[in-house]
């Protein structure tokens, strides 16, 4: 098997796809990295649904704000112009399709696009959607950061999701620990694969079927 890209990496890769001028909200857990290696020569909004807009990246070590975090609790820095507003304003945005990209963690992802992201569906689990389904709905673009494999080595890209979904049809890309995923009406199409992974060897760990760069 290849290396594996680390989440640092990971987290670089996505934010090579996030365009000047796009107002982005980066959700709860491993997407938050993204906000460290958004180039300061780009203008990007970064939006939290908890009432931020203008993020910057994480303080450093003892620089810390406590009454300035993001909607994971995670203490954050506030750019120049950024601005801190009411939750119902924020959720207006949300859902009114003023977002151009949200970045979202996921249990499971299916060959459409379908997202299961708050719950493993787990009698124990302790369901925690928070404002996912409406960043998943309500965004343009829907990116999905994950690990490839759940640590029992179980796919998270499959063909149908089993785990209760967050939304349907919504994942525009996937970008996990392995590969780049675009979702295309003809299925899922490899755009790129960690080092030394070939094609076949990506399939072998996926439960969908995947589709070569120039299918």
């Amino acid at each position: 098997m290849s290396t594996r890209y680390t989440r640092d990496q990971m987290a670089a890769r996505v934010a090579q796809d996030i365009p000047e001028g796009a107002y982005v909200n980066l959700g709860i857990g491993l997407p938050t990295k993204v906000a460290n290696y958004l180039p300061s020569e780009k203008e990007i909004f970064l939006h939290s649904e908890n009432g931020l807009l203008g993020m910057g990246p994480a303080p450093a070590p003892g620089e810390e704000d406590e009454d300035l975090i993001n909607a994971g609790k995670q203490p954050v820095t506030l750019l120049t112009g950024g601005a801190y507003f009411h939750h119902a304003d924020s959720f207006a945005m949300m859902r009114g399709g003023h977002l151009d990209i949200c970045v979202l963690g996921a249990f499971q992802v299916s060959h459409t696009g379908d997202l299961a992201n708050w719950h493993t569906g787990a009698p124990d689990a302790i369901p925690a959607v928070g404002g996912a389904m409406d960043l998943a709905i309500g965004a343009k673009q829907v990116f999905v950061m994950m690990e490839h494999q759940t640590k029992t080595g179980e796919s998270k890209i499959v063909e149908r999701c089993t785990y209760p979904l967050t939304g349907i049809g919504c994942v525009s890309r996937i970008y996990t620990d392995l590969a780049v995923l675009d979702v295309t009406p003809a299925g899922l199409r490899v755009r790129e694969m960690a080092p030394g992974l070939t094609l076949a060897d990506l399939q072998a760990v996926t439960a969908a079927p995947l589709l070569a760069p120039n299918e």
